[in-house]
């Protein structure tokens, strides 16, 4: 499946997209804030594409202009998504692609797919402290806060951080719309 929006093209990840994966990934302001590490190298970013990103409703973020991906945006049924009705929304985005609205643009498009489409009535998204980008991305989406835990396990860094949960509902994104 393939989504669009003004600016951005969301679809599937595949290993063809390990180069410039690894361009973003490997910037050490990427990963780590968001839980994961660094990428080594391309063969790394193919691996994780493999691995991590070639999964349903996982999709690489693409700028029209240029056709190439800038960041990965997703839903798990993880950690927070319990209920067969909800899921667990996660981004990012290449550090030059930061500050344009591109994360927030991509998110409402998949949510609009998570509401219409899917017929889900919640979608959790949480950050670790420090991570005030998601943050305000998450607020201008319409999440709403709900809790702070202060030992959240990140085993892909081997530490604990605290970290923040919000919540989005069909009702509240409807309202908005």
């Amino acid at each position: 499946m393939t989504l669009t929006t003004e600016r951005l093209i969301l679809r599937p990840w595949n290993e063809a997209d390990a180069e410039e994966c690894y361009r973003y990934a490997s910037d050490p302001r990427v990963g780590p804030i968001t839980g994961w590490p660094v990428h080594t190298s391309v063969e790394n970013s193919r691996q994780v594409i493999r691995d991590v990103l070639m999964c349903p409703e996982t999709y690489a973020i693409v700028l029209k202009e240029t056709g190439l991906p800038i960041g990965s945006i997703g839903l798990h049924h993880d950690d927070l998504a319990e209920k067969d009705d909800e899921t667990e929304l996660g981004f990012w985005l290449g550090v030059p692609y930061w500050g344009q609205g591109l994360a927030t643009e991509a998110a409402r498009e998949l949510l609009r797919h998570v509401f219409e489409d899917l017929k889900l009535e919640r979608v959790w998204c949480g950050y670790y402290d420090g991570n005030e980008k998601s943050k305000r991305v998450q607020e201008k989406l319409g999440f709403r806060y709900q809790w702070t835990t202060e030992e959240v396990p990140v085993p892909l860094m081997g530490e604990t951080r605290k970290g923040y949960v919000s919540l989005l509902t069909k009702k509240d994104w409807l309202a908005s719309h």
